[in-house]
This record gives structure tokens, sequence and C-alpha cells, in this order.
């Protein structure tokens, strides 16, 4: 420890600059204590010295797989979320002072930051890639792992991979990672500099004067907006396909078609006429030689799950030169698809907003929010109408009218169920929780329609989630049955019925009933107690809602609970107060009474 302590010393500026001079500290460790392990690893296998060779041996796993670990798992979605920050300055008009200033003071969040950005830029990464395993040839992507193989375990490769290769594809993946990123957001932001000056910055401002919340919004923009765009708006399919039809073009272009995908026919054909050797084998009962039939075995096994490992393909002539227009070609279509992506959603979001807002300014993670769902919204549209087009006039003009009558549906239980509710809810959560420790009993408090609708719709969706996950009861058969029925089959009338109006009623009354016992109840038995008043309305509301969700038959159940056991407390006082006679007497008359009229209580 002391010899670390020294070598950390050595480089104490940059280790303090650092303002993690602990956890640098721990990892020079664990360094040097597996440089330790394997001299000592050798200095036992030199002397045969077998059981601490083993055991050693052990030790600088564990040592070598937790660094590795940390390596892939801390350092490396750090690394990219720092390139990332870096290559987007002027995206925000920021400045590496701006960022040293941040680090400087909050270093620790600023790390996690850059951290969570990384990982998710990983993670989408590592998602496009399985994307394109299931369009391209098996062996396209040799040089990529493939995360979908039974047989990849990372840790056997941690262990069994020695450090320099390991170290080898770290550099190459920070390679690939970082030009990826340079080629995607840095060049395009020049780009864009270049073309359109005034498009630059956005405007990503943290904190303002408005009296909607900043973070309220971009709570409901993270987790209500697009989580119901990724899941229900076919994205996934849509990039498939984006990514086929590139693939055919391209493979075409420069005559790769086999190479991208594959020769599909000749497969076909192979698979049929492998088929029918297989079937008049099996006529002939011919035995199959044993090295022959284990092979067979074997590639069965592998191809289970669909093509895996490699798959031949026809060679063009000039294969190199092709190969290198086909990069050529996928950096251009890369920076182009960026290009659209930083541009469209934003311009189009800045302008539908501009009819709300006029030239005030806006963050523009709300402007993309907006553009890219408008844009989803077209998209939809064009491919819905282009699937009607091929069954004709009439049929259209029923789809469109099915559908006009879906959308209003959908408005009208949108405006109640994303609207009322969660506003009423946000209304009740600030009235019963904020306001009481927020405002002192002496001032009025403020309250801000657009916030509590926001923080309504969370919690409103927690709500919902928290009764999927419990008990069977009203409320959870009712929201089970409208997601069941889904959009298309929306049943207006029982979700007004059944949902709607019992949670309104509900919600009201825990707005207005506190209210009027407070305002008009309360001052004439207590005068002059703010105190008393406040615990009045905020014990009234809570039993109220409490109660107000609970069913009458739990209610009538709890009561005659509870006068049952009152009943058998004073039985049982009676037979303490009695003399033994008398005692016995009355537990005997206690017992032949009928068991109905025992049970009639519980």
């Amino acid at each position: 420890m002391r010899s670390v302590h020294w070598l950390v010393q050595l480089c104490c500026p940059i280790v303090r600059a650092s303002h993690f001079e602990g956890l640098i500290t721990t990892v020079v460790g664990y360094v040097l204590l597996a440089i330790t392990l394997i001299v000592c690893h050798g200095l036992a296998a030199l002397v045969r010295f077998q059981r601490s060779r083993r055991l050693l041996g052990v030790c600088y796993i564990v040592v070598k797989v937790s660094l590795l670990v940390v390596v892939e798992i801390g350092v490396f979605p750090l690394i990219c979320g720092w390139w990332l920050d870096i290559c987007s300055l002027e995206m925000f008009d920021a400045s590496l002072k701006d960022r040293e200033l941040s680090f400087e003071s909050a270093p620790g969040t600023t790390m996690f930051l850059h951290w969570l950005v990384g990982m998710v830029y990983v993670f989408y990464f590592a998602s496009f890639i399985l994307l394109l395993r299931e369009v391209l040839r098996p062996g396209v992507l040799w040089f990529l792992r493939n995360l979908n193989d039974p047989d990849f375990n990372p840790v056997q490769e941690m262990i069994h991979l020695p450090i320099y290769r390991h170290l080898r594809r770290f550099i190459l993946s920070v390679v690939v990672f970082g030009s990826i990123v340079l080629l995607m957001l840095w060049l395009p932001i020049r780009i864009i500099k270049h073309i359109f000056p005034s498009f630059l910055p956005y405007n990503v401002m943290l904190y303002s004067d408005a009296p909607v919340s900043e973070l309220s919004l971009e709570l409901l923009l993270l987790q209500v907006v697009l989580p119901a765009l990724l899941e229900q708006g076919h994205t996934r399919q849509w990039l498939k396909g984006l990514v086929r039809a590139w693939t055919v073009t391209a493979g075409y272009l420069l005559d790769l078609h086999s190479y991208l995908l594959g020769d599909q026919e000749d497969n076909e054909n192979n698979g049929n006429q492998q088929a029918n050797n297989n079937n008049q084998q099996a006529r002939n009962n011919a035995i199959p030689v044993v090295g022959e039939g284990l092979h067979a075995a074997h590639q069965a096994i592998l191809q289970q799950g669909g093509p895996v490992g490699f798959q031949p393909y026809h060679r063009p002539i000039k294969f190199p030169l092709r190969i290198v227009l086909l990069i050529l070609f996928m950096c251009v279509t890369l920076l182009l698809a960026s290009l659209v992506c930083l541009t469209l959603p934003v311009f189009t979001g800045r302008w539908l907003m501009s009819f709300w807002t006029g030239s005030a300014k806006i963050h523009e993670l709300y402007t993309a929010a907006c553009g890219l769902y408008v844009c989803w919204l077209s998209i939809r549209a064009i491919t819905v109408l282009l699937a009607w087009m091929p069954q004709g006039r009439r049929v259209i003009l029923l789809k469109v009218q099915e559908w006009t009558l879906m959308i209003l549906k959908t408005l009208i239980v949108a405006v109640l169920l994303a609207g009322v509710i969660p506003l009423l809810l946000g209304l009740l959560f600030e009235l019963v929780i904020v306001a009481p420790l927020r405002v002192p009993l002496d001032q009025t408090p403020l309250f801000y329609p657009w916030q509590d609708w926001a923080l309504g719709v969370l919690h409103a969706k927690i709500i919902a989630a928290i009764t999927l996950m419990g008990p069977q009861w009203w409320l959870k058969t009712v929201i089970e049955q409208v997601y069941a029925n889904g959009i298309r089959n929306i049943d207006l009338h029982f979700i007004i019925r059944k949902l709607a109006a019992p949670v309104i009623a509900v919600l009201l009354l825990s707005l207005c009933i506190p209210y009027v016992i407070a305002v008009g109840i309360v001052p004439l038995l207590v005068s002059q107690n703010m105190f008393v008043l406040g615990l009045v309305v905020f014990s009234v509301n809570l039993t109220f809602i409490c109660h107000s969700f609970q069913k009458s038959d739990a209610v009538i159940g709890q009561s005659k609970t509870l006068m049952f056991l009152c009943q058998k407390n004073r039985n049982m006082r009676a037979c303490s107060s009695t003399p033994p006679k008398q005692n016995q007497d009355f537990v005997e008359k206690h017992n032949s009474t009928p068991l109905k009229y025992q049970k009639q209580y519980i």
C-alpha cells in the first residue's frame, strides 16, 4: 500500500486535478497486485509449487476479470461520453473552459452524466449492430462480436484471451466509436454551421423564469412521449426496411449483392435439393458414416436459430476496390442521415411551436420532440395510405371514415384521461403535500396549471403501474380491459362510465369536500387557528382519498370484524369478572350458540 501511495504521489498534480484520488489509487493498487501475482505465479511454476501456482493463478484471474470489467463498463463508456461532449460543443455554443468549470464545481455529477451518455451511445450502437446482423449475410460482420451467439461468453473471453489482445481490442473499439462520432456529429455540425449559420446553436437552457418547470416537462417527455413513440411507432421495422433497401441498392450498384445478402435463390435451391437427397437416403435406409453423421449433427445444432458463422458468396473482380467504395458510400449515407436527423425535427418543431410561443426561445428538447412526433405521424399516414391505395377509392373512404371516428373517440378519451384526470391529480398532490410543506401558513400558495398537469401525468402513470401490479379490484379490471381493447377497438361508453367518471368524481370530491369542511365548518368551531385548519384539511384529504377507493364490501367486512372482536372482548371481561360457577355456565352457554350466529360478525 505504501508503494501505491508513493506512485500516486509522483503523479500528484494530475491525480489531485482529477478529484478522484481514492479511486485512482485503488485501480493502480489492483494493477500492481496483478503484476505481483504474475511474477509470483512464474516463480511458483519455476520451483514447481503446484498448489501455490494454482492458487496464484485463480487470484490473478479474479483480479484480471475485475479490471477488465471496470475498463469495459466504466472507462470505455466514460471515454465515449467525453468524446461526444467535446465533438458537440459547437452545437450548444459551449467551450472546453465551460466543461472545466462544470467539472470543478461538481466532479462526481459531471463524470456520471458523461458515463451515462456514453453508456446509452454504446447500447444503441450494439442494438444497431444486432439489427444489421438480421439483414446482412452471416459472415459480413466477422470482425464484430455476435452478442446473440449462444457460444459467446464474455467472462470466458476475459479469462482465456491474453492482456495484449484485450488491449488491442480496446484501442480498436475506441478508434471505431470515435470515428463514428466524428462522422455523425462533428462533421455534420460543421456543415450545418457553414450552410445554415443561424440554425445553431441549440437552446438548452437548464433554468427558466417561466411558470412551467423545465424538469417536469423533461420528465414528461422522457417518460411518456418518447417511450410511446418507440413502442407504438414501428421504429425498428422502418429502420430495418431502410437498412435492407440501402443494402440492396448498394449491392446492385457495386455488384456486391452476393457478398452483402448472399445468394438466396441458390441457397433455397440447394436447400430443396438437400432435402430431396435426405428423403431419398431415408427411403434407401442407407447407413451414414460415423464421421459424416457427427458432422451433420453438429451443423444441425449450430443452425437451429438461423444461419450462423460463415455463408459462401460470389467474389467479383476488383473486390478490394468495391469494398472501399462500399465503405465510402456508407460514410456518405451516415453523414446525410445525421444531417437530416439534426435539422429536420428541430426545424419542424421550431416552426410549429412558433405559432404558440412567438419569438421566445424554447428548450430544443421540446422542439425536437415535437418535430420528431410530427414527422412520425406524417410517415405513418403516408405508409397507411400507400397500403390502402390498391384496395380502391371506396375502401379508402370507408377506412378514412372509420379512422376519423376512432380519432374523435381517442381525442375525447385523451382529454379525459390525459388532460382532466392528470390536472386534478397534480392539483390534489400540490394541495395535500407540496403546498403544506413549502408555503408558510400566513401566505397564499401560487398554482401553475401546466406544471400541475405535467406532474399529474407522471403521478397517473405511476398509480396505473402500481394498480396493475397490485391485487385484483375494480380499477385494475377496468384498466386491463382498456389496455386489451386498444385504440382500434376503443369503447368510449365503457371508458367514460367505468373509468373516467368514477376517478374524476373521486378527485373532485377529494378537492371540494375538505375545502368545504375547512372553510365552512372548522371556522365555526375553531377561530383564528391556522394550524388546526391546515391539519384538518390534510387529515380529511388523506382519509377521504383512502376511503374513496375502497370497496363497500371491504368496509362492511372490516366493520363486522371489528364488532366481532369487541363482542369477544366483552365476553372475555365478563368471564374474568364472574365467579367460577357462573363463568363455566357462561362458557357453556356461549359454546351452545349455533355456529352461524358466531360467524355472522366475520
